[in-house]
């Protein structure tokens, strides 16, 4: 190409994508396959409670960790560089987990799985952000990447259940070896190359600030969701806020900054990405919640909760197809604002819930929230990429992904704590009950299952029906304080968004051949 074109993507550009949907897909199964595996695991590994925990938390960990910097990778060194790179060390360290003969070598090779499922969210992002450089064309694009996110985590369940049927707890870990081979087979062919040209070198001092001060920050939130406030967690918290606001001056001041300040001053971009932040707190603090109402309140078997799952997951999905057809003719703000209006309307529903038949409150509630909240994780995921330079989207991609994790990970602790608190409150012990069972079941709900299975049935009884009304009252409150949460979110989205124009409406971008590299026997941008 000798001149800059006005580029729309052509059945190459598809075809790539629907390559870049693999690791996403396996990234989300990988997630969730793990917690079926567990029991068989425990008992062939024999880990300690300790390492049990690390097995499970050490991926997400390290993934949140390092989003930011693989992000600024790939503008510096090619975003399908690092993903093909990523490709081959997640393929690697899945052999590695499958056969690990010792709990001490599946914690390594999950932490290997971390680093590696790091590089591939915001390579696969910041490709389709180079890739479809049409507003409507890469809307849509990534809805369809989303989608196979979300499609990961309804399949996850069931094909790690259909293998754990049939083979030993390593073979959940497998997936990743064939999605793996596909990928570092058909990405070099359909897939471009993209850089910035003008980056500078990696500051390392920058990449063990942003490590330290996410780990940090997403562990004391996981520990104060797990156990309640406590001075340890909240320090860790406290420290890793300080290493954060080191890491951000530290920015200000370097000439190749691991993470672009400038971003922030796009009034889109900011405001995209302090919405998705703000929505993200309340969908796995209410999901968690929720989850524990049916089983613990409602007696729901763990496969009838998981059944009851699939409408909220299937609202996503649908929503996610939608959003780029109602965003062709309305603004982001409008799509959005509305969409958040509406699951504000959803998540107020589920106060409505009582401890004896609130299935089906519980579950509409879940489906208007997650339907309602869809159009901002497409168009808002699309603002903040599609707002940011061309050579810069792997660092905006990353920042896209972080603030997820964050979002996730404080509202399971904000939501679980003030749960707690409610339940504690509101839990009325009935008379007779023993001082040693009384205080085992003030301390959570599970704990009130567990002391009620030391008792007579009519004082069992009792118990739980004291227990499952303490907790529905926090369950209404967690949900009272969520819809406040996304109403301050649509109104964001209206005030902030209201200057963005329809995607038909939108100039589409040009290619600049300076970034781009042509794929061995193809075109960049056409076929």
């Amino acid at each position: 190409m000798s001149e800059n074109v006005i580029a729309r993507a052509g059945r190459r550009e598809w075809i790539g994508l629907a390559v870049l949907v693999l690791p996403t897909l396996l990234l989300s199964i990988d997630m969730s396959v793990l917690h079926l595996a567990v029991p068989m695991l425990s008992a062939d590994l024999r880990p300690s409670a300790t390492q049990l925990l690390w097995i499970n938390d050490i991926y997400g960990f390290l993934i949140a960790g390092f989003l930011i910097t693989m992000g600024t990778l790939g503008d510096r060194i090619g975003r399908r560089r690092l993903l093909l790179i990523g490709g081959a060390a997640f393929g690697l360290a899945s052999l590695l987990a499958a056969y690990a003969p010792s709990a001490e070598l599946l914690i390594a090779a999950r932490a290997l799985l971390g680093v590696a499922g790091a590089t591939l969210m915001p390579s696969t992002l910041s490709l389709i952000r180079n890739m479809f450089h049409d507003p409507s064309q890469r809307t849509v694009a990534i809805s369809l990447w989303m989608t196979g996110f979300t499609g990961g985590m309804v399949l996850g369940p069931v094909v790690g259940g259909v293998l754990l049927e049939n083979f030993w707890w390593g073979s959940v870990f497998l997936l990743g070896v064939p999605v793996m081979a596909v990928l570092l087979v058909a990405g070099p062919i359909l897939l471009p190359e993209y850089r910035d040209p003008g980056a500078g070198r990696l500051d390392v001092t920058s990449v063990l600030l942003s490590l330290t001060a996410i780990l940090a920050m997403i562990y004391g939130f996981k520990e104060i969701a797990a156990y309640g406030l406590a001075l340890p967690p909240v320090l860790t918290v406290l420290a890793g806020l300080a290493l954060g606001v080191v890491f951000v001056r530290r920015q200000r001041g370097l000439a190749d900054p691991l993470l672009d300040l400038k971003l922030f001053a796009e009034r889109k971009f900011t405001a995209s990405l302090g919405t998705l932040m703000i929505t993200i707190l309340v969908g796995p603090g209410i999901g968690l919640l929720s989850a524990q109402y049916l089983q613990l309140v409602l007696g729901l078997s763990p496969l009838e909760a998981g059944l009851w799952s699939l409408p909220p997951a299937l609202a996503v999905t649908a929503g996610l197809v939608i959003s780029p057809l109602l965003a062709r003719r309305l603004r982001p703000a409008v799509v959005i604002g509305a969409g958040l209006l509406a699951s504000a309307a959803g998540v107020a529903l589920i106060t409505q819930a009582d401890a004896t038949s609130g299935l089906a409150v519980v579950v509409t509630g879940q489906v208007v929230f997650f339907l309602g909240a869809s159009p901002l994780w497409v168009l808002g995921t699309d603002l903040i990429v599609g707002s940011a330079p061309p050579e810069r989207s792997g660092s905006a991609s990353s920042l896209s992904e972080t603030v997820q994790e964050f979002g996730g990970a404080f509202g399971l602790a904000l939501f679980g704590s003030i749960a707690t608190a409610v339940y504690r409150t509101q839990l009325a012990v009935p008379e007779g009950i023993p001082a040693a069972v009384a205080e085992t079941a003030r301390d959570t709900l599970g704990g009130a299952a567990a002391a009620a299975e030391r008792l007579p049935g009519p004082a069992a009884d009792e118990l739980l029906g004291a227990a499952g009304a303490a907790f529905t009252s926090g369950l209404q409150v967690s949900a009272a304080i969520s819809a406040g949460i996304v109403l301050v979110a649509a109104g964001i989205a209206f005030v902030f968004l209201r200057h963005v124009r329809p995607t038909a409406e939108q100039t589409p971008e040009v290619d600049d051949p300076s970034r781009i590299e042509v794929p061995p026997g193809g075109q960049p941008s056409r076929l």
